[in-house]
C-alpha cells in the first residue's frame, strides 16, 4: 500500500497532464473550427455582395442608356436595352436573396436603400416614374447609395481602411440629355 502512495503523486500528474491536454486540444480545435466557418461564411458574403453590386450596376448602366435613349428618340436599341435591363433585373432580385441572407442589419438596409434608388431610374427609363421625378437627381441619389452599399458591405467584411467615395466624382461625370438637349 505505501508504495501505491508513493505513486500516487505521479500517477495524478499523469492524469492531470493527459486532462489538461485533451482540454487544451479541444479548445484549439474548436478555436480553428471557428476561424474557418468565419472566412467560409466571409468568402459567400464576399460572393453574395459582389454578385449584388454587379446586377444593380447592370440595371442601372442600362437604364441610364434608355434614359438617354428615349431623350434622343431611339427606338430600335430601346427595345434591346430594354430587354437587357429586365434580365439584369431578374439577376438582381435573385441575388438579393443572398443578401438577405448572408448580410449583416446595415449591409441589408444599404443594399435596400441602393436598390430602390435604381429602381427609381428603371421606372423613370420604362416612363412608369410619377411627376416630379428628375433623371439627374435620382442619379445622384443612386450613386449616394452605392457609396453607403460598398461602406456597410466592407464594414460587414472587417475589410480595413475606408471605402473611397464615387458619387461626387461621378456627379462631374455624368452625361444626361433631356428632352429639351435632343
Amino acid at each position: 500500500m505505501s508504495a501505491l502512495m508513493d505513486q500516487l503523486p505521479a500517477l495524478l500528474g499523469v492524469l492531470v497532464g493527459t486532462g489538461g491536454t485533451i482540454l487544451a486540444t479541444l479548445i484549439a480545435d474548436r478555436s480553428r473550427w471557428q476561424r474557418q466557418q468565419a472566412a467560409r461564411w466571409d468568402e459567400r458574403r464576399l460572393q453574395a455582395y459582389v454578385e449584388f453590386a454587379n446586377a444593380v450596376k447592370e440595371v442601372h448602366t442600362y437604364a441610364l442608356r434608355i434614359a438617354n435613349l428615349n431623350a434622343l428618340r431611339h427606338g430600335v436599341d430601346r427595345e434591346h436595352a430594354l430587354a437587357r435591363m429586365e434580365e439584369a433585373d431578374i439577376r438582381r432580385t435573385k441575388t438579393w436573396e443572398s443578401v438577405l441572407l448572408l448580410g449583416d442589419a446595415a449591409s441589408i438596409t444599404a443594399a435596400r436603400e441602393w436598390r430602390a434608388a435604381v429602381t427609381d431610374i428603371a421606372r423613370y427609363a420604362r416612363g412608369m416614374t410619377s411627376a416630379g421625378f428628375e433623371l439627374a437627381a435620382g442619379l445622384g441619389h443612386a450613386n449616394e447609395t452605392r457609396d453607403r452599399f460598398y461602406q456597410a458591405a466592407r464594414a460587414s467584411l472587417g475589410i480595413r481602411g475606408s471605402a473611397v467615395p464615387q458619387s461626387d466624382w461621378l456627379a462631374g461625370k455624368l452625361d444626361i440629355r433631356t428632352q429639351q438637349d435632343a
